[in-house]
């Protein structure tokens, strides 16, 4: 049995889909409450303190994925947050946009300003507790939809999108120029920290997209196409997280868009092998295992299912294995620790 040494070129290679050296981890998301049920230490809140409280939560955060086997340390910062009058989407607050008039008098020009006043210790505490061979994957959080829905509430949008067409296209191109401003500093400052750049933007559900396809491809896309080639410009890949049915516009976030792996699958939606076979051969495929089933089934159940998703994927070039969504901290620690250590013991890892 090896050692685990980490080394994020096998999260790069996965997400420019090259067959990486060893079958690397990933989570889009692991709530830090969870990390201490797991760890069995409380630092969470450790993030409100001083700098030097903040200093050990991020040593704490970054070695529990050096811990865990993990060749990269998942960090975001949302975008959302610093939109003056946010909320619609996450806490069901009103929308603050409502009418053209309220979008002209928007502050779109000062939210980067707040986003980097607000964030950028964390991005260098970050860089000062990276453990040897790591890198950070992530960015600035949130996807264009999400910023729209989180200033205007998706029922606003509904409602935008029959009365004022002229704003329904107005508030995701000026969401995409503001994305741009931050994804621009953001790659200029902090961009050496990370080995590959990622946004989540869920635009579908279950069964279909949570708005129309053709709206998606002409209003959103050209903003994801914008920013992703920004990425590109910095020689790292892109990975979209979304969640949903979205069948209907892969082609388009491929070709059109230029991603270069996509996480996130359920199996209500389809099962993971479905996404490998579809889009293993010109993209990278994150993840795999239905968090649900982390939730629901038994520690040898979950073995058996997750040692099914590697015999299934393996084969593909850009392949990482982890949750199909996140581990939020209702997620059992035996669940979550038998996926992992089912994935090291089929990389040959002693535990």
């Amino acid at each position: 049995m090896s050692k685990f040494i980490p080394d994020y070129n096998n999260i790069l290679d996965a997400a420019r889909n090259i067959k990486p050296k060893r079958m690397p981890l990933y989570e889009h998301i692991i709530s830090d409450r969870f990390m201490e049920k797991a760890l069995n230490v409380e630092f969470a809140d450790l993030l409100n303190g001083n700098k030097d409280d903040k200093r050990e939560y991020f040593r704490i955060y970054c070695n529990f994925f050096k811990d865990m086997g993990y060749d990269t340390v998942s960090f975001e910062r949302c975008i959302g947050p610093v939109m003056p009058g946010s909320g619609a989407l996450g806490e069901h607050k009103p929308g603050v946009i409502k009418t053209f008039d309220d979008f002209k008098k928007y502050p779109w020009e000062e939210i980067p300003r707040y986003f980097f006043e607000k964030y950028s210790v964390d991005f260098e505490l970050l860089e000062e507790q990276m453990p040897e061979g790591m890198k950070a994957i992530g960015g600035p959080g949130n996807g264009v939809f999400e910023c729209v829905q989180d200033i205007v509430s998706y029922t606003g949008l509904a409602y935008i999108s029959v009365d004022d067409p002229e704003l329904y296209e107005a508030l995701f191109r000026k969401v995409g120029e503001m994305m741009y401003a931050i994804w621009d500093e953001f790659l200029r400052k902090f961009g050496h920290i990370y080995a590959v750049s990622r946004f989540g933007d869920d635009l579908g559900y279950k069964t279909a997209t949570l708005i129309s396809p053709e709206d998606i491809k002409t209003k959103i896309i050209p903003q994801y196409a914008r920013i992703i080639e920004l990425v590109h410009s910095f020689n790292k890949p892109f990975l979209l997280h979304s969640c949903g049915c979205i069948f209907d516009i892969m082609d388009d976030l491929i070709n059109i868009a230029k991603i270069d792996a996509k996480h996130s699958n359920e199996d209500a939606i389809a099962p993971f092998s479905a996404w490998v076979e579809k889009y293993g051969d010109v993209i990278g495929n994150f993840g795999g295992v239905d968090t649900d089933i982390l939730c629901q089934k038994s520690e040898q159940e979950i073995k058996e299912y997750v040692k099914n998703v590697i015999n299934q994927a393996i084969d593909h070039k850009g392949f990482a294995l982890g949750s199909g969504n996140s581990i939020p901290d209702y997620v059992p620690v035996e669940g979550y620790l038998a996926m992992i250590e089912t994935a090291r013991e089929a990389r040959g890892e002693s535990i």
